[in-house]
């Protein structure tokens, strides 16, 4: 059996009646509204934050300690989570012109893709990729929307076996060096960019006004160093590959990686389609690279 009500309902849910049928001395009843529910509301908040700490809880697994929390990512690294194969796509065709081109306006162009003799040294570091058992079990390729490299990265992903969604084009950061000037020259004025690159890793090479970026070493360390944050903090335990459309980018990166002076990045060299394994053991203690002794050739400006 349902229990009686022992309160009064309250008189403002129904239609008022004759004003004179009420009595003057019945109990005042709280009309429930909007403002008075509120204000209960708040009150009882209020109460209920003031007898609590204010130090918050956490669950267990936010208390992370602070060494095993992954940072800004540095050069050279502490650790590396992830394992790194370095590519260089092959020739392409303005390199089998003898001509050098690195305005990002025309990465994507035809004329930027492998050459024949491109295809043939990126289907040999595929197969290369395929003996070292990058890809065994799975691997991401990173690659340069540049053409070349991007063509260079879908050779891999067949000969490897590697699901086209396991490709990601990287849109800036393995763009070409821009070298300026030197842009629509011969290869040979790559020499005078290295000159330069010995006595600084600050010194640029000549501006130019078509839109070619004129570059530093640091510039592209800049941009390697973002790139390896970024895949660092986005894979763990897994295989990446990373498919460069130059040399630059990758003798930059191995450089920071070693710890080697970046005035000395040429002598890693990739030629057209090597591939290299990133050994994590010849990484060493984070420190500030030695440098070595250089002649400065253009006093004052030895920095």
């Amino acid at each position: 059996m349902l229990e009686p009500l022992t309160s009064p309902i309250p008189t403002s849910l129904y239609p008022p009646t004759n004003p004179r049928n009420h009595h003057h001395n019945s109990p005042k009843l709280l009309i429930i509204n909007r403002r008075n529910l509120l204000l209960g509301l708040g009150l009882g908040l209020g109460l209920a934050l003031s007898t609590t700490t204010s130090t918050p809880s956490f669950p267990p697994h936010f208390n992370t300690p602070n060494a095993d929390a992954r940072g800004l990512f540095q050069m050279p690294p502490l650790r590396l989570n992830n394992r790194y194969f370095l590519v260089r796509a092959g020739e392409s065709e303005y390199e089998s012109l003898g001509i050098i081109n690195t305005n990002p306006v025309t990465k994507t162009s035809v004329d930027n893709g492998l050459s024949e003799e491109g295809k043939r040294q990126t289907v040999r570091s595929a197969f290369s990729l395929k003996a070292m058992g990058a890809c065994e079990g799975s691997c991401w390729i990173w690659p340069s929307i540049t053409q070349r490299a991007y063509q260079a990265a879908e050779i891999i992903a067949a000969v490897n076996k590697v699901n086209h969604s396991n490709i990601v084009p990287e849109y800036s950061f393995l763009d070409a060096r821009g070298l300026g000037v030197y842009e629509g020259k011969q290869l040979g004025y790559v020499a005078k960019v290295y000159a330069l690159d010995s006595i600084s890793p600050r010194n640029k090479p000549p501006p130019i006004n078509d839109g070619t970026p004129n570059e530093s070493v640091s510039d592209v360390f800049v941009r390697v160093t973002q790139l390896m944050s970024i895949l660092e903090t986005q894979y763990s335990g897994d295989t990446v590959i990373i498919v460069s459309p130059d040399s630059d980018n990758l003798t930059v990166l191995q450089a920071g990686l070693v710890g080697l002076d970046l005035r000395r990045h040429r002598d890693l060299s990739f030629s057209p389609g090597e591939v290299r394994f990133v050994d994590a053991e010849s990484i060493p203690p984070y420190k500030q690279p030695v440098s070595g002794r250089y002649e400065c050739l253009n006093p004052p400006s030895c920095n």
